[in-house]
């Protein structure tokens, strides 16, 4: 393969395919659209507070017994990872105008919750160091990927300039929520039916949600035997979790209940005092005394969510592999976590689409050698 691999996409799993094509001698570009890396992943920090760590608005956690593609990775990045705290009570939140109820939790002993020191960005920077810099092209937007009859692919990208180039592809990695392909990039010939009917089926994870995360000088409500782990029917968050780093602030984060038309039409402003007058509500008047408070609405990003997304996300019997047929097969490769069906919505399903990925494109680089 002549040309190189194309990867459009810079999350984590376009850039473990970066990683691995790089590791084999295989030549490619990582084109992403956003002005920076890690996609869904996004830990977010207060610049003028250094002190107070980063904290994940994306995924959070991976499950090391199980998800060997990710705990290998970690361990072969050499990242600092903790275990998530879920010592104490839970709070169960069951109507608006009572307190919430304290309960023990029964746990799995041997099932742990990893967490990545630095949020799941320190990932995502760590495998941005094993590629060339100069591989990744930010806010480059692919538009257009054609195929003529000869076999040659074209990339066509729209910078942010609004200037477009073309680029010479062996083979085009699309990691990214499928979704996003079908609404934003055109196909010269048309991707088949059966193709584009299953990745405009598969829901883009997280799309729909918003998660925020609330910052505070230590983890208080340890000191009164709480977990910090809430569930809740009244809202707005139904699921609150404790996001303290292992050293250093304390720090809870939720996600939302409400969908995502309603934090639309309250605003991010008035989403917000509802979220502190909940943590209030449960915790104490302590939750009153936040450090900084984090908020992202995923399902209001449109390099993640298209409409079809706002909807209650269902359909999970469509995730894995898309059926890449007909004169696109061998041309195109899906990855991403919606592509894995064993473990899509996680950070090891991103890992693993990407490993898959890159075997492809070895299997069709021997191919071309021999």
């Amino acid at each position: 393969m002549n040309k190189p691999v194309i990867i459009v996409g810079a999350g984590l799993s376009g850039l473990r395919a970066a990683s691995l094509l790089t590791e084999k001698g295989i030549k490619c570009s990582v084109l992403e659209a956003r002005d920076r890396i890690g996609g869904r992943v996004l830990s977010a920090s207060d610049p003028s507070r250094p002190n107070l760590d980063r904290f994940d608005l994306g995924p959070t956690w991976f499950w090391p017994q199980y998800e060997s593609q990710i705990a290998n990775l970690v361990k072969e990045l050499n990242l600092e990872t903790f275990e998530q705290y879920k010592e104490g009570e839970i709070l169960i939140e069951r109507f608006q105008i009572k307190p919430p109820e304290r309960c023990e939790l029964k746990e799995h002993s041997d099932e742990k919750w990893v967490r990545l020191s630095g949020g799941v960005q320190s990932l995502i920077d760590a495998l941005a160091e094993t590629i060339p810099s100069e591989i990744v092209e930010l806010e480059t937007r692919v538009k257009k990927i054609q195929l003529n009859e000869a076999g040659d692919i074209t990339v066509e990208a729209e910078l942010s300039d609004g200037k477009r180039k073309k680029i010479p592809a062996g083979a085009i990695i699309l990691a990214l929520p499928p979704r996003l392909v079908a609404r934003h990039i055109e196909f010269s010939p048309s991707l088949p039916p059966n193709l584009m009917n299953d990745i405009v089926e598969k829901p883009t994870w997280m799309a729909g949600q918003a998660k925020v995360v609330a910052v505070y000088d230590r983890p208080f409500w340890r000191e009164s035997g709480l977990s910090g782990y809430v569930l809740s029917a009244v809202g707005p968050l139904e699921e609150i979790y404790d996001a303290s780093p292992n050293k250093g602030p304390g720090a809870l984060f939720g996600f939302f209940g409400m969908p995502p038309e309603a934090r639309e039409k309250m605003g991010q402003d008035n989403v917000l005092k509802l979220v502190v007058a909940q943590l209030v509500k449960l915790f104490g008047s302590e939750a009153e005394n936040l450090k900084a408070i984090f908020y992202k609405d995923w399902s209001s990003d449109s390099e993640t969510t298209v409409e079809e997304d706002l909807s209650p996300l269902k359909n999970y019997q469509s995730y894995g592999p898309p059926p890449v047929e007909g004169v696109w097969e061998k041309n195109i490769i899906f990855a991403g976590t919606e592509t894995n069906s064993e473990y899509s919505g996680h950070l090891e399903g991103a890992l693993r689409s990407a490993v898959q990925a890159v075997a492809e494109i070895i299997h069709l680089n021997k191919k071309d050698v021999s």
